[in-house]
């Protein structure tokens, strides 16, 4: 095994398409697991509206139950302020540490969050605390070597790609189809669909 992964995002709702990317990084990577970080109040998303913290959380926990590979933290629900992952990265390293241990994280993204980083609070820190592994998907350009090079010099090691797997949804497209009425079924877990319905 070698290490933890950290899936994290707002899961406004948490669906398919997140635990296909958490469970293809687990085998993929040999992690020991996968820990799925619902975002309290994400930088990127201060002005949109966002289902509150603790449905989410419960959508979270709904979805990966019954995969030993997979669990929740609600450290970012719990703390205060925006959710930063170099905050969420030095929190669990910490804690793993005091635990007398210190596995290699690997923060798990889609290629559009990848095109982002750059812009991403301290994401050298990130990279001195984590690898990257971005998820391709159909119709979004992939960042090349020459994309890393100019933004992370001699960092472009810490970055690898999940070949083989692609994700075909996004949340917001989901709540859409919510909002009209339509049916989540076979795109998120059934128990988030119903949970949702209610």
């Amino acid at each position: 095994m070698s290490g933890i992964g950290i899936l994290g995002g707002t899961f406004d709702p948490i669906h398919d398409g997140h635990l296909a990317l958490g469970q293809a990084a687990y085998e993929l990577l040999k992690l020991e697991h996968v820990l799925f970080v619902p975002a309290a109040r994400p930088p990127h998303k201060v002005a949109d509206r966002v289902t509150d913290p603790e449905t989410r959380c419960r959508m979270v926990e709904l979805a990966i139950a019954g995969n030993p590979a997979f669990e929740m933290s609600r450290m970012e629900i719990d703390r205060p302020g925006l959710s930063y992952t170099i905050d969420t990265l030095r929190a669990i390293t910490a804690e793993r540490r005091e635990g007398g241990a210190a596995p290699e994280l690997t923060l798990i993204l889609s290629v559009e969050s990848l095109l982002g980083f750059n812009e991403w609070e301290d994401a050298t820190g990130i990279l001195d605390l984590a690898r990257v592994a971005a998820l391709p998907r159909p119709g979004t350009p992939t960042p090349d070597r020459a994309w890393l090079t100019r933004h992370f010099p001699g960092r472009e090691d810490r970055f690898l790609y999940l070949d083989g797997f692609h994700l075909s949804h996004a949340s917001r497209e989901l709540r859409a189809l919510a909002a009209r009425g339509r049916s989540l079924r076979y795109l998120v877990p059934d128990a988030v669909a119903d949970f949702i319905r209610r």
